[in-house]
């Protein structure tokens, strides 16, 4: 029997037991789990070559302790030679799937990840666990809906498997069908799944935030063509009955007034700005889970929504402080000290390392990903675990609504590209005042240009957009599929960086500087004003 007919028919203590039982688990209990399934991990990867790679001679540990002393923080560069060349023979266990993403700075466009049958066989139960929460309005109190409309990349983009997990799971029906979806572009499946929601309605809106916000917006456009298609005599009605009802109370039509959601899940990246739109749209709070192409899928909230928990089975977690994550920066040799789950202390932020369980490549891996610890333990959800909350990406990366991940190196691609005389620039990820982010590039131009006045400042921004679109596809996707606009050029006086490094001592960071580093060097600059407010990525001082 499929987990939507166990969730009708079936015991509710049973179910949750079965696939949420360890939040009922004390931090003990839980760390009990990890270090069990990382002994067991530890026995396969250090007899691959890969471990044997990684490890570079150096004897294999035999205990969790030795094994977060031996081996040195990675990334995907340690991977790469023979992960990119699908080296089975090199892996602890042999890979059912692999999984792609964009490789952010790297040597190639993109990343693989393998995934394990016993990868899967977890990442099946915990996407098991994940809907339960998804109508969730308390433990043990579940509703389940049928028809989902997802608005996730197809395979073999991590997204897709979310797709593949639940239809195993599930016999709910997907907007478009699965079959039919995965042999789809991105942006014709949204685009399909978005005239069958509004022919036969829908249960779910299963995306990443941004791209939910861009279908809440979709479906109540009164200027889209999808008003002249084919609709059920249902809808039909149910669109006119909302019609009304909003011009009685002068107000603009709101897919609440269509569509009666049983839950609307985010994943990804900044969905933190989109969670407040997204419930005055649809009238119900988004649940948000994280998946990622390298640490599978490993956390969901609850029916509180008020943070993150993390499975204990597919990855084992260390955190890694930021003072330590720029000391590492500052010095490659420094050997970082990470904590533990049970280390972890409300209001602190970490970067995320991951070594995947069950066969996986990965030991201690930087994912690159920011929380926050929110508090340990919770009366609401009646949880003694950590639960955390999405930062964002460590700050030498900005990410754009979960789309595209830019670097310092390939912006510097675009400037080079363009020809432009630009003689110095840092670029920062902002948000506007709805709250949405944004990519907002400052450059200063070569001196003795004539520059300083606003046309020139959108002429550049068309100009070096062009670029983005052509080095990055996923940059291209913001605007042909979300309809956004990400980049913002602000031309600087000549001199600028000059003037802060005189007055600073050192030059500011190409990428996500401080706030008020951006709001020194736009004083410094001479005559123009320093903006009311930043929201960068980057902190304060």
């Amino acid at each position: 029997m499929k987990l939507d007919a166990k969730l009708r028919e079936g015991d509710s203590g049973t179910m949750w037991r079965e696939y949420l039982g360890f939040m009922d688990l004390s931090v003990d209990g839980y760390m009990d789990i990890q270090n069990r399934l990382m002994l067991e991990q530890l026995k396969g990867w250090c007899a691959s070559g890969l471990g044997k790679q990684i490890l570079g001679g150096a004897a294999a540990p035999e205990t969790v302790e030795e094994f977060r002393r031996v081996v040195p923080l990675t990334t995907y560069e340690d991977y790469a030679e023979t992960l990119l060349q699908k080296r089975d023979d090199l892996l602890p266990e042999p890979a059912v799937i692999w999984i792609k993403t964009t490789w952010e700075g790297g040597k190639h466009p993109i990343k693989v990840a393998p995934y394990t049958q016993g990868m899967l066989d977890t990442y099946r139960i915990n996407m098991g666990a994940c809907l339960m929460m998804f109508g969730a309005t308390g433990k043990g109190k579940y509703t389940v809906g049928k028809r989902v409309l997802s608005g996730f990349a197809p395979l073999p983009y991590a997204t897709g498997l979310m797709g593949l997990m639940l239809r195993q799971e599930t016999d709910m029906r997907f907007l478009p069908p699965y079959e039919i979806g995965r042999d789809l572009s991105f942006s014709q499946q949204t685009k399909l799944g978005f005239k069958m929601a509004m022919s036969e309605g829908m249960d779910y809106l299963f995306s990443m935030g941004s791209v939910a916000y861009c279908i809440s917006r979709m479906l109540t456009d009164p200027d889209k063509k999808h008003r002249k298609g084919k609709l059920s005599p249902r809808v039909i009605w149910r669109y006119l009955r909302a019609r009304a009802r909003c011009a009685r109370e002068n107000r603009a039509m709101l897919p609440k007034d269509l569509f009666d959601l049983t839950g609307l899940v985010c994943a990804g990246t900044d969905n933190a700005c989109y969670k407040d739109d997204l419930e005055g749209m649809w009238g119900v709070r988004p649940l948000e889970l994280f998946a990622g192409t390298e640490p599978t899928l490993i956390g969901v909230e609850t029916w509180n929504k008020n943070g993150l928990y993390f499975f204990p089975d597919p990855c084992f977690y260390e955190f890694l402080p930021l003072e330590e994550a720029a000391k590492l920066k500052q010095d490659p040799e420094h050997r970082p000290v990470t904590v533990l789950m049970d280390g972890v202390l409300p209001g602190e932020k970490y970067e995320l390392i991951i070594s995947v369980l069950k066969g996986g490549a990965f030991a201690r891996y930087r994912t690159g990903d920011v929380y926050c610890c929110e508090g340990v333990g919770s009366r609401d959800d009646q949880t003694r675990l950590p639960r955390f909350r999405y930062i964002d990406r460590m700050p030498d990366v900005i990410d754009i609504a979960g789309f595209t991940r830019i670097t310092r190196d390939s912006i510097a691609s675009v400037i080079d590209m363009s020809g432009l005389p630009i003689d110095g620039w840092f670029a920062a990820k902002e948000h506007d005042e709805a709250g949405h982010p944004f990519l907002h590039l400052y450059v200063e131009m070569r001196r003795g240009r004539a520059v300083n006045y606003a046309l020139s400042s959108e002429i550049l921004k068309e100009h070096l957009g062009i670029y983005f679109k052509y080095l990055d596809s996923d940059y291209k996707d913001l605007k042909k599929l979300l309809n956004m606009d990400p980049l913002e050029v602000t031309i600087l006086t000549s001199g600028a960086f000059e003037r802060f490094e005189q007055v600073r001592g050192r030059q500011i960071a190409p990428i996500n500087p401080p706030a008020q580093d951006i709001v020194d060097l736009l004083a410094f600059q001479g005559g123009a004003k320093p903006p009311e407010k930043f929201y960068t990525a980057g902190g304060d001082d």
